[in-house]
């Protein structure tokens, strides 16, 4: 060896650390998570307005169902005037033919869609056995749930014809109270 010794210069090694995320790998996340969203969020949306359009529905059916049995067994063969009168319970008894959220209220918001039922009142009605009173019930009846989604299209009605039709545009203004509406068409079950 030689008494004058070449120092070499060491340079430091810089390893990387596994601990965490470099900005490339979060953002590369961030992008996969965001296409992700995209082509699943307008599928969530649809089976959402699915779900509330099956609530309306059903909601409608408990509602025929309820005018029913009403006016067989109270109303004197008439059917109730509102959703509250429907709900409420004859003389003696603890319930009506509505019972929870859809007696509620003449007016009644449940799962994205208002719901609410009418007749006209026929004079010569007899009172109930719920005592609404003389000339309160009529001789049919119809309700209708519309979304309170603005992007919503499906509407639906119902009437004594205990037909559920739907429609893209309000049916329960037009709706005649016995036989088929001017517009939409029956639901298919």
């Amino acid at each position: 060896m030689s008494s004058a010794m070449t120092v070499r210069e060491v340079t430091p090694v810089k390893i990387r650390s596994s601990a965490g995320f470099a900005l490339v790998d979060l953002l590369f996340v961030v992008g996969i998570i965001s296409i992700l969203c995209g082509i699943a969020l307008p599928r969530l949306m649809s089976a959402k307005g699915g779900a509330q359009s099956a609530s309306a529905i059903a909601s409608l059916r408990v509602i025929g169902s309820a005018e029913v049995a009403f006016a067989i067994t109270c109303g004197s063969g008439f059917y109730a005037p509102t959703l509250t009168k429907l709900a409420k319970p004859p003389l003696g008894a603890s319930e009506g033919w509505l019972k929870g959220d859809l007696g509620a209220n003449d007016i009644v918001g449940k799962s994205g869609y208002q719901i609410r039922l009418s007749t006209t009142a026929f004079a010569g009605a007899p009172d109930t056995c719920n005592a609404l009173g003389p000339g309160q019930t009529g001789l049919a009846y119809k309700a209708g749930a519309d979304p309170m989604d603005p992007n919503s299209t499906r509407f639906f009605a119902i009437n004594a014809g205990s037909t559920i039709w739907e429609d893209t545009a309000s049916l329960f203004p037009g709706m005649p109270e016995a036989g088929d509406p001017a517009t939409g068409g029956p639901l298919m079950h």
